[in-house]
C-alpha cells in the first residue's frame, strides 16, 4: 500500500489573537499530499492547512476563526504555491517494464524462429 505524507509547502506566523488563550502567536501551515508506493511516486493536487497556537498548543479550527484570521488565511492562501500534481515512476517499475520487454521479445522470437524451421 502506498505511505501518504504531508508535505509542508509553506508556513506563515500570525499576528492574531488566538481564540483561545488571546496571545498574539499563531502559526498557519499548508501542506500538499504526497503518495509513495514501490513503483510510483504521485504528487496530488490536495492541499491543506492547519492553524495551531504557539502560545496554549491548541489546533484552532475553522469554526473558531475570526474575521480577521479569516481575512489573514485567505491572503496566505493566495501566495501558496503547490507543486503540479503529477505521477513519477520508481527505477524498480523501470526494471520490471525491461523486463517484460526483454521477455516478451525473446519469445516472439522463438516464435518466429520455430515456425522457420518447420
Amino acid at each position: 500500500m502506498a505511505d501518504e505524507k504531508l508535505v509542508t509547502i509553506k508556513q506563515a506566523n500570525m499576528t492574531n489573537n488566538c481564540p483561545e488563550c488571546f496571545n498574539q502567536d499563531l502559526t498557519l501551515s499548508f501542506f500538499q499530499k504526497h503518495r509513495y508506493g514501490r513503483l510510483s511516486h504521485r504528487t496530488t493536487g490536495e492541499v491543506t492547512h492547519q492553524l495551531v497556537c504557539n502560545t496554549c498548543g491548541s489546533t484552532i479550527y475553522p469554526v473558531k476563526w475570526t474575521d480577521d484570521i479569516e481575512r489573514t488565511f485567505e491572503y496566505y492562501q493566495k501566495m501558496v504555491m503547490p507543486e503540479k500534481a503529477s505521477l513519477r515512476f520508481t527505477s524498480l517499475f523501470w526494471i520490471i517494464m525491461l523486463v517484460l520487454i526483454v521477455v516478451v521479445g525473446a519469445g516472439v522470437y522463438i516464435f518466429i524462429k520455430r515456425d522457420a524451421i518447420f
